[in-house]
């Protein structure tokens, strides 16, 4: 693997594009999906897991992870990737989501933000500078600039002070992160739903020259189509030949439409999320197992998947156990949908580097518009 921090594109497909990011810690498969694991574990799965399942990279939460057990604490025991059990990169969220998510918890100024603890009520200040330092006592990869994200909708002067704001919190981070061998950060576009401020963004944070750069503040709130218009204005403002990263998002059809359009890392935990919920993915769309259809269906999710989880076990038995609030069914739906997500990635990816993805998109996206199996 690389010393240092590269990105390597290697093919495009339309706007579609085929990369490697490699780093000291392993490489990176672009376009890729990374499964959230906020406090150090992806709900409701084994690391072991989710790396067979096809992922290159997981996430972890500055905000959680500085709560509990405490970035210091973390670095003492040998940092993140030892303490949980996994070698391979981390790339973790700076505490900005959480400017918006517990916005009844926090207080925001020029400096940073105080947050009172949603566990304890304890008070923590997290300025762009401690937000870096917390990263680096974790051991993180891939560092987020510390930014103010705004629920959608909004007014337009609130959107352009959050943007300004998050501007110069970047300028602030980039001297905090300094020269990190091997390591990375990477700046993050907001601007909301304003074509114009998501340019003025993109194009004030391509003057820090950052390893990467993350459009953030989409997905919270706006329809798809707002969330693809911005993503139109914004990418052919960002450096060619840098990584793109659409934080938060999405559904399988949120990930196949942003591809399309140049974007390059994904993160959500609607995966695991809804898995617990009794959601599963599927290449005939979503499938809700909950439904009483389910309950004597002895098929499996998916016979063709080359997951335990979607081919060996019956429908009527992950009926049976979501209903009856057992643990092993959001255990087993979370592995499936996990799996079914990597897979969509690395279809996407063989479609780009053969340049058929416009006939991977339709083709997905028919198997989508069939639907379930009919009913037994």
């Amino acid at each position: 693997m690389s010393e240092n921090f590269q990105f390597n594109l290697r093919a495009t497909d339309g706007g579609a594009r085929l990369g490697e990011i490699t780093m000291p810690r392993g490489m990176i498969r672009t376009p890729a999906f990374m499964p959230v694991g906020t406090v150090g574990t992806v709900k409701a799965m084994y690391l072991d897991q989710v790396r067979d399942t096809g992922a290159d990279i997981i996430l972890g939460n500055t905000y959680h992870l500085m709560l509990r057990p405490g970035a210091e604490r973390v670095a003492r025991l040998g940092g993140l990737h030892n303490l949980i059990r996994w070698p391979h990169p981390i790339l973790t969220d700076s505490g900005g989501f959480q400017v918006m998510s517990l916005s009844g918890l926090r207080k925001l100024d020029e400096k940073g933000v105080t947050f009172k603890s949603h566990v304890d009520g304890s008070l923590h200040h997290m300025s762009p500078e401690r937000s870096i330092e917390i990263q680096g006592l974790l051991g993180s990869d891939i560092q987020m600039q510390l930014d103010e994200c705004v629920a959608l909708p909004a007014e337009p002067k609130e959107i352009e002070r959050a943007m300004e704001l998050s501007q110069r919190w970047a300028e602030r981070c980039r001297v905090a992160f300094g020269d990190q061998p091997g390591k990375a950060m990477f700046g993050i576009v907001q601007g909301g739903d304003i074509a114009d401020l998501r340019i003025r963004s993109a194009e004030g944070l391509k003057q820090l020259d950052l390893k990467g750069y993350a459009v953030g503040g989409l997905a919270v709130g706006e329809p798809q189509d707002v969330m693809l218009k911005m993503l139109e204005t914004t990418l052919p403002v960002l450096p060619n030949e840098k990584p793109r990263y659409l934080m938060g998002v999405g559904t399988p059809d949120d990930i196949l439409k942003s591809v399309a359009r140049g974007i390059d890392m994904f993160d959500c935990v609607m995966p695991t999320r809804s898995g617990r919920h009794g959601l599963a993915f599927t290449r005939r769309g979503k499938v809700n197992i909950r439904n009483a259809r389910h309950a004597e269906d002895l098929r499996p999710l998916d016979e063709e998947s080359n997951c335990p989880a979607a081919r060996d076990y019956s429908r009527a038995y992950l009926h049976h156990l979501v209903r009856s609030d057992e643990a092993l069914g959001g255990m087993l739906l979370s592995w499936n949908n996990l799996h079914y997500y990597q897979d969509l990635m690395k279809g996407i990816r063989q479609a780009i580097a053969e340049g058929r993805f416009a006939d991977f998109y339709a083709e997905t996206q028919e198997m989508w518009a069939k639907g379930d199996l009919d009913p037994q």
